[in-house]
């Protein structure tokens, strides 16, 4: 299990600014030398989109453009916001904040409350479900322990939204939330839950960020002093954003826009917690100078996961799907998907269990194989099936490394042999390192051989195998380093929750799995019923299922196993069937039925420009190298030519009898709109068409004129044409 991009453990720092943007593709250098103004990365699964907003920052800092107590990187989660710690000090790039939205603004407040309020913070509770319980009990309302969780949720996504318990009701149902309860009910145990809050004198995940709002609106002179501190904002994962978060964004900004956002609207899942990619898909909207980069190259998974991958997002549809990215894979070939049937779900996992042993056997390291699940309830049958068959594995979701007691315990050992090492008997026969940690580690209950079975006397092993490996790659990494070296490192990956591998199989929710990659993926359990989920009624939450299966699609590097079982015990009637989003897709399932790329090509486009202030603003779209005439060579410089992608002068091989036919069908198009006909298609992008005739749709959209809006509407009909077709029609009104 890795983070999002491969690469080495401990690498070397690079020597300059320059160096940075070495082994950088030219969008992600692009993203990396856009250092002022606004800029939104749209970032496709495994682009590398970590890299490219890490180097964006060291190269920042290294060129001295960049102070880096000024910048301030947020992101969603403690792993997350660590890694990119780790990345930017491996870039040598230290003092840079990175956090995530909740740790940033936590302390803010500490710091400012004394200020703003007076006295210290109220005390944070990390978890809210005995808050409700009390809330619950002081309305006289029963809630068992489900009914509990899914009220908490309502609450939390009532929060992050702004809204107050009197407009929950209405809120809710706008949303399109799948209510446990009577809305009425939900916001009496709202509005209790905030009395008992107040009662006892504590706050809640949510409160950080309210309250760190509403210090920053009601205290100008507290977020002037916040808006000198941080001068630039990057936000990763900015399609999982919340209007809450968005608040605080802004108040952070004031009126600047040194901004730069990464995202994906394919990759939203998050949205029954208030996570909305509308953020993301309007930030043109709202900052018309910004620069956009599409990153599509993705680095990976094989040509042939992304091929599914792709397929699923071309049947999308929706306000995300229209803004796909279509991913363009850089590794050599793989094997194809595999799609298995079976029976029941216990032979299911028992069939993905031997494929699993079959693996191990053939030498994939366990750590680099995970089996995904849309529930956490399906994790029990798999985690069965693996250890009848002797397989380690390891819940994704569990305690963190670094909490876990074995671990902690392990440090003090380790920590005290660095200190007093040379009076201690075990180390007398350790030659190096590694071996020095194994002899430290071995009284903590490490030992060359796994114990037999599993359990926790298993976990404790893997744990402690864990930091062997670890000091192991250290000590290749950098040769003579010492045990007091390893220790600091340790700490410092503590302070950042950056957990070393795991010796055993992931098993994960496709929810956890975001933001992670394995060699080879089990998607399991892709039933109807089950993806989309039953309770995923409307067409929004169908299509977000549809999104959550893509991530898990997008977390394989080679291979992708993918299954379902027609019943749900042994004996059971075989009325499943497998998920509609695979059909068309997996073998003996029809023909696909796709749509039109929605924008999805890789580049860079500049924002608006005027001459002056009030002047007319123009979208100007840059290349990354001049434009050539495709018959002479020449630069071009003029729009029409660049449209034709060749000089006025040269030779033409347009295909008249085409153009002709693209001429007539768009004078319909025109009537019908009731436009002139150059609002259609201008006379040069029909040429450059007839010229082209382009045969699929990623032709068509790379033509200059065809824009995102006009293939939507157009793409269908100029191909038909293109390939001989009557599109019928010609001289009708309606």
């Amino acid at each position: 299990m890795t983070a999002a991009t491969h690469s080495p453990l401990f690498p070397q720092v690079p020597d300059s600014a320059d160096a940075v943007l070495e082994g950088l593709d030219p969008e992600q250098r692009e993203v990396a030398t856009a250092l002022r103004g606004p800029v939104c990365v749209l970032a496709g699964a495994g682009t590398g989109k970590t890299r490219a907003i890490t180097h964006r920052i060291a190269y920042g800092v290294r060129a001295g453009i960049l102070q880096p107590s000024s910048v301030l990187a947020v992101t969603f989660t403690n792993r997350a916001a660590g890694e990119m710690r780790g990345r930017l000090r491996q870039l040598g790039a230290q003092g840079v904040q990175a956090r995530t939205f909740h740790s940033a603004a936590l302390r803010q407040l500490q710091y400012f409350w004394p200020k703003a309020i007076g006295g210290s913070l109220p005390r944070l509770v990390d978890r809210k479900i005995q808050l409700v319980a009390d809330a619950a009990a002081a309305c006289r309302v029963r809630l068992d322990r489900g009914e509990l969780r899914d009220v908490t949720a309502e609450i939390e996504w009532s929060k992050v939204t702004q809204t107050v318990p009197a407009d929950y009701a209405p809120a809710a149902v706008k949303a399109g939330r799948d209510i446990p309860r009577d809305p009425a009910e939900i916001a009496q145990l709202y509005s209790a839950y905030e009395d008992v809050k107040r009662q006892r004198g504590v706050i809640d995940f949510e409160d950080v960020l309210l309250l760190t709002v509403a210090v920053l609106q009601d205290r100008a002179d507290i977020a002037e002093q916040v808006r000198a501190q941080y001068q630039h904002f990057v936000v990763d994962e900015y399609q999982d954003v919340s209007p809450l978060q968005q608040r605080l964004l802004e108040l952070w900004l004031g009126e600047r826009d040194d901004l730069c956002v990464v995202g994906d609207a394919s990759q939203t899942i998050y949205s029954f917690t208030g996570a909305t990619p509308d953020h993301l898909l309007d930030f043109r909207t709202r900052h018309p100078g910004a620069t956009v980069v599409k990153l599509v190259r993705d680095y990976r998974s094989t040509p042939q996961v992304v091929h599914l991958a792709n397929g699923l997002l071309s049947q999308a549809s929706g306000r995300a799907a229209d803004h796909r990215l279509e991913l363009v894979s850089q590794r050599d070939p793989g094997p194809e998907p595999g799609y298995t049937e079976y029976p029941d779900e216990p032979a299911e996992a028992e069939g993905a269990a031997r494929r699993i042993r079959d693996l191990l056997d053939a030498g994939v390291p366990a750590a680099e194989i995970a089996v995904l699940f849309r529930t956490n309830a399906q994790s029990e049958t798999y985690e069965q099936a693996l250890a009848d068959l002797g397989i380690p594995y390891q819940l994704r979701g569990a305690e963190r490394f670094f909490d876990r007691p074995e671990v902690r315990k392990a440090g003090v050992a380790l920590r005290g042999a660095a200190r007093f090492g040379g009076n201690d008997t075990l180390l007398e026969d350790a030659v190096d390192l590694p071996s020095q940690v194994r002899a430290v580690l071995s009284g903590e209950g490490w030992a060359p051989q796994p114990p037999a079975g599993s359990g926790a006397v298993r976990e404790r092993w893997e744990s402690l195998a864990a930091l062997v490996g670890l000091a192991q790659d250290f000590a290749a990494a950098q040769p003579g380093a010492s045990l007091a070296d390893l220790v600091a490192e340790l700490d410092e990956r503590a302070n950042a929750q950056h957990a070393p591998t795991v010796q055993g199989v992931t098993l994960a929710s496709l929810h956890s799995a975001k933001g992670l990659e394995w060699d080879v993926v089990f998607l399991v359990g892709v039933a109807e019923g089950m993806m989309p989920i039953t309770y995923a009624r409307t067409d929004e939450q169908i299509e977000e299922e549809r999104r959550l299966l893509y991530v898990g699609v997008t977390r394989a590097r080679e291979r992708l196993h993918v299954s379902w079982a027609l019943s749900r015990s042994p004996g059971g009637r075989p009325s499943r069937r497998p998920s509609r989003f695979l059909d068309g897709l997996r073998p003996g399932s029809g023909a696909a039925v796709g749509r039109a790329a929605g924008g999805g090509a890789g580049g860079i486009e500049r924002g608006f420009t005027g001459a002056a202030a009030g002047a007319p603003l123009v979208r100007r779209r840059t290349q990354r190298t001049p434009a050539r005439c495709r018959v002479c060579g020449r630069t071009l410089t003029d729009a029409g030519e660049m449209k034709l992608m060749r000089c006025e002068d040269c030779p033409s091989d347009m295909d008249e009898g085409l153009y002709e036919r693209l001429r007539d069908w768009r004078a319909v198009q025109a009537r019908r709109a009731g436009q002139p006909a150059f609002c259609v298609f201008t006379d040069k992008t029909l040429m450059a068409i007839a010229e082209t005739v382009p045969e699929e749709e990623g032709e068509l959209a790379r033509i200059p004129g065809v824009g995102v809006r006009k293939f939507h509407r157009y793409g269908a009909d100029v191909l038909a044409i293109c390939a001989g077709h009557d599109v019928g029609g010609d001289d009708e009104e309606g």
